[in-house]
């Protein structure tokens, strides 16, 4: 058997929409909600089997990999996050890059040598790699126009990966994947109607308003801070919202908080974009944080310790400034 594990949003889908546009095999679809990054430890796999690992942590799936590995089955990894030590084994073939502007849809574009490069231009939108993906989609020849419509799938796409559970999701992950193999061409998803391209569009903008709607809770110079209701339009908006946040202040650290069921919050936190660095190693502090350099979260942050947050990214960032 092939196991294709990705992660649930617009980078992990699309590195794999590259991989199996290119080369087309059956395979055991395993993912989940974006938070959803420990999937390796779900595989059981004999000598005779495969995986592909997309877009998630390496330093987090650890023990899964090192099982796998164990058993005799490939491996060909690629993604960005924090990858602890890699093993050294012939099993696998690992393609980690850790720079803050790139993502694993790019990492795997230049595998494939750009023979899907509007997706992979798409995932870096959706991965809010906007300056990145500016440059890529201007280098292509593509229009502001092209580049605006980009954008937004990259975004919806996105967006749809956020929630604590698949019922909050208006899509199942893998079955996105699966209705997105039927387009070579991200524009094209676009064009037809009856894509979930169009479905997103209309949710997002509902979920969107929503947010818009609610004051900051905290703010200063360094950090805008906002608290959303435990609704499940919530927990969908919160990453690509703190993405928006961050996009209107670029000089400042944000965070979105949605309260959990049991009176914890999620957190999803935002570097400056003019300084990406640092939000994985804030979250860490915490338990079930962690993260990349410029995008980080906390799945369960009591309340009691928030104020200890707010402390961390201010002093991390006015010693940055």
């Amino acid at each position: 058997m092939h196991f294709d594990v990705f992660n649930g949003d617009a980078d992990g889908i699309i590195a794999l929409l590259q991989l199996r546009l290119t080369q087309p095999k059956p395979s055991t679809l395993v993912t989940g909600v974006k938070r959803d990054i420990q999937l390796l430890a779900k595989l059981s796999v004999s000598a005779e089997d495969s995986v592909t690992a997309l877009d998630i942590s390496m330093e987090k799936n650890k023990v899964g990999l090192e099982t796998i590995l164990s058993a005799g089955a490939k491996v060909f990894y690629a993604d960005h996050h924090k990858s602890g030590d890699i093993p050294q084994h012939e099993n696998l073939t690992a393609h980690i890059d850790l720079d803050a502007n790139t993502c694993t849809a790019l990492i795997v574009d230049e595998l494939l040598a750009g023979r899907y490069h509007t997706w992979a231009i798409t995932a870096a939108y959706g991965d809010n790699l906007i300056a990145k993906a500016d440059q890529l989609a201007t280098k292509a020849g593509l229009s502001l126009e092209q580049q605006a419509q980009l954008k937004e799938l990259g975004t919806l796409i996105n967006y749809n990966g956020y929630g604590s559970k698949l019922d909050d999701l208006h899509f199942d992950p893998a079955a996105l994947f699966q209705e997105l193999l039927a387009y070579d061409d991200p524009f094209a998803v676009i064009t037809d109607q009856d894509s979930p391209f169009h479905v997103l569009q209309s949710a997002y903008q509902q979920d969107m308003d929503k947010a818009l709607a609610i004051e900051p809770q905290y703010q200063s110079a360094t950090l805008g801070l906002f608290e959303l209701p435990n609704e499940a339009s919530s927990r969908r908006i919160s990453g690509v919202y703190g993405n928006l946040l961050a996009n209107q202040s670029p000089d400042s650290a944000h965070a979105v908080l949605t309260e959990n069921s049991d009176g914890t919050y999620t957190v999803s936190l935002r570097a400056p974009l003019n300084n990406k660095q640092g939000a994985g190693d804030i979250c860490a502090q915490f338990p079930s944080g962690g993260g990349r350099a410029a995008a980080a979260g906390i799945n369960a942050l009591p309340k009691e310790q928030l104020t200890a947050f707010i402390d961390a990214v201010e002093k991390h960032y006015r010693i940055e400034a």
